[in-house]
Parts: structure tokens; C-alpha cells; sequence
């Protein structure tokens, strides 16, 4: 049982984010999250162990019988996948990734097909969908309402993981996830993550996989991170002052050209208009020197990396697509082994895929 279950929703709810991670841990998984909420439940330790996982179950499907294998992993296991927020990407990632496994998945990705339709809660519809499934992967655009769940699920009798796949323009921890399992990958002949320079460009002040990403970059060694950005996207205050607290070498910069000749790699991301407070708001920032193309990539080190968590606008030129430093194609076949391994780690078998035969 979840320590979940020791605290009431008004105090959990008022704690630090840090001081919540005990509270999503189950003592016999050695510090691995039962609810996956935020980033900072991942320590560096955590990450290399996922990072581990994810490698160990790529090299098992890499085979038939490795697949079939995998199949039978979790074969005893349902998920639902309840993406009240519009994705392709993100739902077909976890959707696959629970392929991989066995887990067989039921979905509800738009409410008006649901019983919210009359009127039912999304709390209700969260309840109902945990009487039928094993787990819920839940995407949606109010923030904190994975919380809430998972503290209203742990203190049920029917208490189920839950892993948030985005949440308002707050967190996104498994975008967070692909995106540090990439740069491990990155840079595994070239240091690790260790010492480099992420350089985050676009909408920053409302990208949830930016300040996500920012947060787990600070459980390596002397990263430098640059937000580079619209004065009207800057990024937020919290974000700045998580990185200040933790001693984390950043700086703002007016211009990404100027920044790309110093970054091991660049986070473009695109404006997110759908949270324009009136409609077009965002078409009016002048976005022209927030964009990668030709010149950029000149000057990118020749063992630099691109990435996007897509999906992409004209933020980067299709120019660049080609060139072995576009890691945004990875990015996406990686998001969906690190969350195989994060649902495999979830319950509990972690320790037997990483001993098994295969």
C-alpha cells in the first residue's frame, strides 16, 4: 500500500514537489515510483536504472522469441488510456509500449464519448475506469487532477498506479523520460549528460516537457542549460529559481544563433497557441531568430544533438532531418521503450527482465 494512504489530500497537496516523492515510492522497489506524477521523483540513480531497462528490453525484442517473451510479461495486466487532451504521439507511444508487454488497453480519448458527456466527473470517470483496469495513463489539461487521483485511488479499495502523460501546462515526466534516455544515448561514446551544454528553445514559459526535462538535467554533474526565447515566452520564475537553489549554471540569451555554437544540444519546441489566453495572441510574437535551419546547423558541433518533442511547426527546417545529429525521430522510438520500462518497473519487474535469459 501506498504511504498515500498516511496523508490527507489538503496536506499532501500543500508539500513541495520533493517533499512528495516519499509518498509515491513503495519500499520494496528500492525508490522506484508507484504514481508517476512529476520529475522530481527521479534521481539519477532512477534514470540509470530505466535507461538500463529500456536497453535491456530493446535487446530482448530484437528476436522473435524475445518478442513473444516481452508478450508474456504483463499478459495479466489492463491499462487504460484516458487522454482527455489531444495526442498522437504520447498515446500511441504508451499504447505501444503496453503492446510490447502484453497489456491488453482500453482508451477513451475524447470525454463527449464518455460519461462526462452527462455530466459524470472526471474523478467519477477516473474511479470507474480503475474498477475495470490495472493501471490508468491519463493526459489532460487540468493541471494537478493526476494528484489528485492518484491520492484518491491510494486511498480506495482499489488502489492502481497512475502515470501522468501531461498535465496542464505543468508536467509531462515521461516526455522527460525519452528525452533524458535520448541524451544518454547521445552521448554514451562521447561522456554521458555529464558537462554539456542543453540549449532550450521556443515557447518556454509554457512547454511542460521544458520544465521537466530542466528539472531532471539537474541530476548530472555541471550541465550548463540556456533558455533562449520570445521576451513574452521567457522561462517561468520557478523553473529559474529550482536551478538557482541547486547551484545549476544557466543563463538567458536573446538569440538561438548566438547560442547553438556552445550547445552539445538544442530543445526546440513550438509555441503553444492552444493556451493563448485570447484567440491568436501567440501569432503576433515575433518568433524569427527562435527557428533552426541551414545556418544554425553550421554551427552546431559535429556530436550535437537536435531534439523536438514534436509536433513541429516551422521551428525547425526540414533541411535538417537528414543530418545524423536530428535526434527528433529517435526521440519518439525511444519514448516508447523508456515507457516499457517504466510500466514494466511499476510492477515490479524490473529485477526479472534485467535477469532473464533473453
Amino acid at each position: 500500500m501506498s504511504k498515500l494512504t498516511e496523508i490527507g489530500w489538503e496536506d499532501f497537496s500543500a508539500l513541495s514537489l520533493e517533499a512528495k516523492r516519499p509518498y509515491l515510492e513503495r519500499p520494496e522497489r528500492d525508490g522506484m515510483p508507484y504514481h508517476t506524477l512529476f520529475a522530481q521523483q527521479f534521481d539519477r540513480q532512477i534514470l540509470e536504472r530505466l535507461c538500463a531497462l529500456a536497453n535491456r528490453i530493446r535487446f530482448i525484442n530484437k528476436s522473435k522469441e524475445g518478442a513473444l517473451f516481452l508478450k508474456n510479461v504483463l499478459a495479466h495486466k489492463r491499462a487504460m488510456l484516458y487522454f482527455s487532451q489531444p495526442s498522437s504521439r504520447t498515446f500511441l507511444s504508451h499504447l505501444a509500449a503496453c503492446q510490447i508487454l502484453g497489456i491488453t488497453t482500453g482508451s477513451v480519448r475524447d470525454a463527449a464519448t464518455s460519461s462526462e458527456f452527462k455530466g459524470e466527473s472526471k474523478e467519477d470517470s477516473i474511479r470507474t475506469f480503475s474498477s475495470y483496469f490495472d493501471m490508468i495513463i491519463m493526459r489532460s489539461p487540468e493541471q494537478g487532477l493526476a494528484e489528485k487521483m492518484a491520492w484518491e485511488l491510494s486511498n480506495s479499495d482499489r488502489p492502481v498506479p497512475i502515470l501522468n502523460a501531461g498535465s496542464g501546462k505543468d508536467q509531462h515526466p515521461t516526455q522527460a523520460l525519452l528525452d533524458i534516455y535520448t541524451l544518454m544515448r547521445s552521448f554514451e561514446t562521447a561522456g554521458g549528460i555529464d558537462g554539456k551544454t542543453v540549449v532550450f528553445c521556443g515557447d518556454l514559459l509554457r512547454g511542460r516537457t521544458v520544465r521537466s526535462l530542466s528539472y531532471l538535467l539537474t541530476n548530472f554533474k555541471d550541465v550548463k542549460q540556456v533558455f533562449v526565447a520570445p521576451p513574452e515566452l521567457h522561462v517561468p520564475e520557478d523553473v529559474v529559481a529550482v536551478l538557482a537553489a541547486k547551484g545549476v549554471r544557466h543563463e538567458v540569451r536573446e538569440s538561438l544563433r548566438d547560442a547553438v555554437p556552445d550547445a552539445d544540444a538544442v530543445y526546440m519546441t513550438r509555441i503553444q497557441d492552444e493556451w493563448d489566453s485570447s484567440k491568436g495572441a501567440s501569432a503576433k510574437i515575433d518568433t524569427s531568430r527562435f527557428r533552426f535551419g541551414a545556418e544554425e546547423l553550421a554551427l552546431l558541433k559535429p556530436t550535437g544533438a537536435i531534439m523536438h518533442p514534436l509536433p513541429r511547426r516551422d521551428e525547425i527546417s526540414t533541411c535538417c532531418d537528414r543530418d545524423p545529429r536530428a535526434m527528433y525521430w529517435r526521440q519518439m522510438r525511444n519514448g516508447m521503450w523508456i515507457r516499457a520500462a517504466l510500466i514494466a518497473a511499476t510492477f515490479g519487474f524490473e529485477k526479472s527482465l534485467m535477469e532473464c535469459g533473453y
